[in-house]
């Protein structure tokens, strides 16, 4: 089981920032402590492409003129680009939700969200 927890490793994190990104969003009151969260998911989640796309002994996806094309293992550069694509996405969200989250305490001056939802009912 140790062995198996060792040369998984990446994987393990995967699950603890998975795990811990759920719970964020779903325990915390603080709007800006949900973001957290959701920042943490997206991390576990861009965890999850690479680890997938990793081949042992693979090498770049680049043909050596040497040798031909069949002989050498290369990984993939499709799941890296997906996750680069969706690290560049979710710092736009991040920011548009930092950016919401700013102007929700200027209106409430509140970030939990219990007290925003009196506050609402009560409008």
């Amino acid at each position: 089981m140790i062995d198996l927890l060792t040369s998984h490793y990446t994987y393990v994190l995967l699950f603890v920032l998975l795990g811990l990104g759920i719970y964020m969003v779903i325990a915390s009151e603080n709007l800006v402590k949900k973001l957290i969260g959701v920042n943490l998911f997206q991390t576990a989640i861009f965890l999850f492409f690479i680890s997938m796309a990793y081949i042992e002994g693979g090498s770049a996806p680049i043909v050596p003129h040497e040798g031909v094309a069949g002989e050498v293992m290369v990984a993939s550069p499709l799941p890296q680009v997906i996750v680069l694509t969706a690290i560049v996405v979710g710092i736009a969200l991040t920011a548009v939700g930092l950016a919401l989250i700013i102007r929700i305490y200027a209106e409430y001056g509140t970030l939990r969200e219990d007290t925003l939802r009196e506050v609402r009912a009560d409008e």
